[in-house]
């Protein structure tokens, strides 16, 4: 199904920064509860030191969010910039950590396009939303196809970011967790290229954007 209907570049830009403040306002949150704690002058030492590790880890986590956020929703350098894909994996790789997602960053060691850089980062998202306990993720690039995959226990698709991808989903329903597959759609077709999503066979979401030519004859 084709876009027909558009947000406003104002709606948009709103619910795009809505979208980061929701990815940064945990460990932010949890930075400046550790420093009440610490500066609490009840609190123990051990209870402080505790509170130091929690500072200092969602210091980190927070960083790391905002790089990512950096270059999948923001500007990134002058328009036309070209962005290192090695930069972007280890950024991408900082974002996803290393708890519940192993992530395999296949992708040739090369600048890009701004826009398929963004473009490739938000199709880890996607992909990262249908394993909500964890898994493997693959991102592979070959010249102009784009593949993310993940794979983990009950992986599925969701049906509202689905319908945010496809277009069927209503604009006012669009809100700071749906604006991003319906963002990841935009920059696809400013690339050239056509998104889509779907379940393989062995339980996996696969996330791909290809030339629309490729996508016609596939």
């Amino acid at each position: 199904m084709t876009i027909t209907t558009r947000l406003s570049d104002l709606d948009l830009a709103s619910l795009l920064c809505s979208r980061v403040c929701h990815d940064v306002i945990s460990p932010v949150g949890a930075i400046a509860n550790g420093l009440e704690l610490m500066d609490d002058p009840e609190t123990d030492a051990e209870m402080k030191k505790t509170a130091f590790e929690m500072v200092k880890s969602s210091a980190l986590t927070a960083t790391a969010k905002l790089k990512f956020c950096r270059i999948a929703f923001g500007a990134s350098g002058s328009a036309g910039a070209l962005i290192d894909m090695s930069e972007a994996g280890e950024v991408a790789k900082g974002f996803v950590g290393h708890d519940k997602v192993l992530l395999e960053w296949n992708v040739p060691r090369e600048n890009r396009a701004k826009q398929e850089v963004k473009l490739l980062l938000n199709m880890l998202l996607m992909a990262l939303a249908g394993i909500p306990r964890g898994g493997v993720v693959k991102v592979a690039v070959d010249g102009r196809h784009f593949s993310v995959s993940a794979k983990g226990e009950r992986a599925k698709i969701n049906e509202a970011l689905a319908s945010a991808l496809d277009g069927s989903v209503e604009l006012t329903s669009l809100d700071a967790r749906l604006v991003q597959p319906y963002y990841a759609r935009l920059l696809a077709e400013a690339s050239g290229l056509k998104l889509s999503m779907h379940m393989a066979a062995d339980d996996t979401v696969e996330v791909k954007a290809l030339p629309i030519a490729a996508q016609a004859a596939a």
